[in-house]
């Protein structure tokens, strides 16, 4: 065979034993065979609360608005949210987690990118007579040099882009806590200040039982020294006294708690609660209902939206995992100048460079490939069962928050009338003792009644506005986020990149 025969046998093999050599590569990867997620997102088809809320009147409108504090009837409560928003500590946790997630998506993308460096240096040496192989030393050297070098790490598998995308769905997901920080903040806030309303009427209820109780008292005392009363009725209208003063100071208490806890809520300390004026008379956020809880909930709690993203996120980290099983091309280049006479610096005999590809491949890595991928599955399987228990939580905490408020607002009419009887009693038992038919100590007896009637009008009410302002919550307190993220029955679901956006701290009044 002359060499021309050679040469062609030689072409002809060089493609199969590239083909050869490629199978042999793939065939010795590192294997994820067996390895596959077990979570499935819960379908919002399953999920139903007809029964639960099937006495509730339901329309397809209102959802709460973004200042839905608005509808409790106090201005002050405005401001005193916005406030907290600007200033509390709980904000500047929710902050700095975003700038940390916003960075490590950054880092992410970084990764992504060509590595470029450049270096400069000069050396100046003495040779000793012992280090001189001639024997003579006292040598002098100046070495300078000049490079630059490249190095590309080629996402032939999108494994670097997988990542990428994982850490911008932290982000997304990261950004929403903060507008969940902000919703639960104003939330507390909100309670409070209802808190401190209720409390605050109590307090007026108190001081009237007190007066009524040392009423009663010097009027008792008035007939026992007239011996027209025995000593037990004195004695029962001063116990009384002291069990009203004793109500009285636990009212006092209740309001100086109430505004320590505000002053926290506002970051800036207990006193700053006592400079806050007096609440109004406060009243509950009237809500309209969706047609469909369940779906309607998945974009209005930022919650559930954070939890969806973070299952994608790990959607993405099992893709970034499973391209470590593959093989990996790195690009790498060197240009540059060294010479130890100066001006020879940038003569040809001086330039060097090199181009150096890399493949590598994972043959054997004794079961770390697998373990993280394992891992990264398992960390996709508690993403789903998180989202999935926050779904089932919201909904069960929005049917039961519905149906307190419905039985809330009937107790009320019915302490409502309760209230207007023995208000007529009351009336009625004044008009008798000035018209001299009965005494005094009928119309004490029947201002307790009306008392206690009050008392227990202003604490249901306190309850049924602090229970809406919990149902303002549970619907999501007037976010929407505008992303569509689909949701699948089971599966991976599929999300449009995110962008790692929201640095700057919303307001809960435009979020």
């Amino acid at each position: 065979m002359d060499n021309g025969q050679w040469a062609r046998r030689g072409r002809q093999v060089r493609p199969c034993a590239a083909g050869l050599l490629l199978a042999a590569i793939i065939s010795g990867c590192a294997s994820y065979e067996g390895i596959e997620p077990q979570g499935e997102m819960v379908s919002l088809n399953q999920l139903s609360a007809l029964q639960a809320v099937g006495d509730v009147t339901i329309s397809s409108a209102n959802w709460p608005d973004r200042r839905w504090w608005n509808v409790l009837g106090d201005p002050h409560l405005e401001s005193l949210i916005q406030e907290a928003l600007a200033d509390s500590p709980d904000m500047d946790v929710a902050q700095a987690r975003l700038r940390s997630a916003n960075a490590a998506a950054e880092q992410a993308g970084a990764e992504r990118l060509p590595t470029v460096k450049g270096s400069a240096k000069i050396s100046r040496s003495r040779v000793s007579e012992v280090n001189d192989p001639r024997g003579q030393g006292n040598i002098y050297s100046t070495t300078r040099g000049l490079s630059s070098s490249f190095s590309y790490d080629v996402d032939l598998w999108g494994g670097q882009r997988a990542a990428w995308s994982a850490a911008l769905g932290e982000a997304r997901a990261t950004e929403i806590d903060l507008h969940e920080a902000a919703l639960t903040l104003s939330v507390n806030v909100a309670r409070a200040y209802v808190q401190l309303a209720g409390d605050y009427a109590l307090l007026d209820i108190a001081r009237q039982e007190l007066e009524r109780a040392r009423t009663i008292a010097q009027t008792n005392l008035q007939l026992q020294q007239a011996g027209l009363s025995d000593q037990s009725a004195l004695l029962q209208s001063r116990s009384s006294v002291s069990t009203a003063r004793q109500s009285l100071e636990a009212a006092e208490q209740a309001v100086r708690s109430d505004r320590i806890s505000l002053g926290v809520l506002l970051g800036k300390g207990p006193d700053r609660g006592f400079d806050i004026e007096r609440p109004r008379s406060l009243s509950p956020a009237l809500l309209s209902l969706p047609s469909v809880v369940p779906a309607e909930l998945v974009g209005r709690r930022p919650d559930v939206v954070a939890a969806r993203w973070r299952v994608e996120a790990q959607t993405q980290q099992i893709k970034a995992a499973k391209a470590k099983f593959y093989p990996n091309l790195n690009l790498s280049a060197m240009a540059g100048f060294s010479s130890r006479l100066g001006s020879y610096f940038f003569s040809e005999p001086a330039k060097s460079w090199n181009v150096s590809p890399a493949l590598s491949l994972p043959i054997f890595e004794g079961g770390r490939l697998r373990a993280n991928l394992d891992s990264t599955e398992a960390d996709y399987d508690l993403a789903v069962a998180q989202y999935n228990q926050t779904v089932i939580s919201a909904l069960g905490t929005v049917a039961d928050t519905i149906t307190s408020v419905e039985s809330l607002d009937h107790q009320r009419e019915v302490l409502e009338k309760a209230r207007d009887d023995a208000q007529q009693a009351f009336d009625l038992a004044l008009e008798r003792f000035q018209a001299g038919i009965t005494n005094y100590l009928q119309v004490l007896s029947a201002q307790q009644q009306l008392f206690s009637a009050q008392q227990s009008l202003v604490t249901l009410n306190s309850r049924l506005v602090d229970t809406s302002i919990q149902l303002v919550q549970a619907l999501g307190g007037g976010f929407h986020d505008g992303l569509n993220v689909p949701h699948l029955s089971g599966g991976y679901p599929h999300a449009p990149n995110p962008q790692a956006t929201g640095k700057s701290r919303p307001h809960q009044a435009d979020s």
